[in-house]
């Protein structure tokens, strides 16, 4: 997209840009931000950085988001939508300039319906917000990143966001019921309403998970679900990551799906035990976390099934929680393990690959012999039981050498990934960081289905340019910075 000079240059005067000043127009001086100081903060996400945007709009409303539109039509610069910038692929970074449409003051739980189990929400809603706001009727939004306590529903549905309560239950997508959104036009559409099936085609199915390339999302309604009569968590201990991983398929194999599973290797979780004291053992080589859930008789059989299993297959102790507090410690280990690895290396690089967990103890090997070949200390925290990776690459950004190899391993162990038939993300989304790999999965004719797909909704790519599909431009391009977590 060609870019006027003065807005693709980036202005440094105490005046705000053209751009700016008509923004200011429809919006007002205390939604925009033009000021080089203040549009820097807006160059990063949880991955990486490009450049600052040429303004940052703070919309409160859609007809707000319908004026920025057309403003960024009028002056023909991209529109690229942000959340709260905990993203991990790049998603809300600027690619080349434009105007960053924050949703950080659309917030309002516009409707909370406890009969029929849904909500209507706006995108900058806080994911744990929402739960909180329907605890005390025993309703609660399932999907919950890691990041649950920052990260807002628009930027889940941008990247159908999932997390470790998804197993049982699915991801972002399987609790969006409709959505209403901004196209290029300017033109407001809505797709889905509250019932489950309506008819003609599923746009909103297509519209989450496509990463804001296909306009700009305004109302979310979501499909609220019953707390669980009663929940049992817990904690199998192995001396032997290869006994970990075959508990794994076994426990799915036995019938039994688990609302959460989750692995952790020895080197994470001495990581995060020394952080958060979450009551990990220091001295094993690998913890399964799982967690049942339902009802009481059931949920009773179900983990003292887990636990034979878990035995069977060489855990050398297997807890149970005895209490809430002591499931919450086990968990927010787990919700705090990016943030505790995060203090043992200068920057690390976490994947967010996805694998048949049956091959999971062929891919830990994988992985291993990745991080021998390259020197690097590799960790690894991951969904098992849906099979979604999540190594992590130890690093220091500041040598070049460093991020070279960080990056070569990357790309291995994507590739590895797709050719043992998994995907390149499970999660995270593709954004900048994945779209050269693209073609790992996807085949010429299908990469150009959905361009033409996109082109139907954001005709000249003005809304988040450079994402989800290949440039032709790799991925070591990009400017790693410390990592987040899934």
């Amino acid at each position: 997209m060609e870019l006027p000079s003065a807005i693709s240059t980036g202005q440094q005067s105490s005046r705000p840009s053209p751009v700016a000043q008509k923004l200011i127009g429809v919006v007002g001086a205390e939604a925009v931000l033009w000021r080089p100081e203040d549009r820097m903060l807006y160059e990063y996400d949880g991955l990486s950085s490009r450049r600052a945007p040429d303004a940052v709009v703070f919309p409160t409303c859609t007809e707000d988001v319908v004026e920025v539109v057309k403003v960024s039509r009028s002056e023909n610069v991209p529109v690229i939508a942000r959340g709260a910038g905990t993203g991990l692929s790049g998603g809300a970074v600027v690619t080349e300039g434009g105007i960053v449409v924050s949703f950080a003051r659309m917030k309002k739980i516009l409707e909370i319906d406890i009969p029929n189990q849904r909500a209507r929400v706006q995108p900058g809603v806080v994911n744990l917000d929402l739960s909180l706001a329907v605890s005390d009727a025993g309703f609660y939004f399932v999907p919950d990143p890691s990041s649950q306590k920052a990260c807002t529903i628009g930027g889940n549905v941008a990247e159908n966001s999932g997390g470790p309560h998804t197993l049982a239950y699915g991801v972002t997508t399987n609790h969006v019921l409709g959505l209403e959104m901004v196209l290029a036009d300017g033109q407001v559409i809505r797709t889905g309403a509250k019932v489950w099936e309506r008819p003609g085609y599923d746009l909103t199915g297509f519209i989450v998970g496509s990463e804001g390339t296909l306009g700009l999302v305004t109302q979310i309604t979501v499909r609220l679900t019953r707390k669980p009569e009663a929940v049992k968590t817990l904690l199998a201990i192995y001396d032997r990551v290869l006994e970990a991983t075959r508990t794994v398929a076994a426990i799915t194999a036995a019938g039994i799906t688990p609302a959460a599973l989750e692995m952790m290797d020895g080197f994470t979780l001495r990581a995060i035990e020394e952080a958060t004291h979450a009551g990990y053992p220091t001295d094993s080589a690998a913890v399964l976390l799982i967690e049942v859930e339902g009802l009481r008789e059931a949920v009773e059989e179900e983990a003292d099934a887990i636990e034979v299993i878990c035995r069977h297959h060489d855990a050398r102790e297997v807890r149970r929680a005895r209490s809430d507090e002591e499931r919450e410690l086990l968990w927010r280990g787990r919700k705090n393990a990016f943030g505790a690895l995060g203090r043992i290396s200068p920057n690390y690089y976490v994947q967010d690959g996805v694998i048949p967990r049956t091959r999971l103890p062929e891919m830990l090997e994988f992985i291993g012999a990745v991080g021998e070949k390259h020197g690097l200390l590799i960790g690894n925290i991951f969904h098992a039981g849906d099979g979604n990776l999540h190594p992590l690459l130890f690093f220091d950004a500041r040598d070049a050498k460093q991020t070279e190899k960080v990056l070569a391993a990357a790309s291995e162990i994507m590739a590895r990934c797709s050719e043992m038939g998994g995907s390149i993300t499970g999660e995270h989304g593709v954004g900048i960081e994945k779209n050269e790999l693209m073609p790992l999965i996807f085949s010429r004719d299908d990469l150009d289905m959905m361009r033409r797909l996109k082109d139907v909704f954001n005709p000249g790519g003005f809304f988040n340019p450079g994402k989800v599909l290949p440039t032709g431009k790799m991925c070591g391009e990009l400017r790693i910075q410390l990592g987040g977590g899934a």
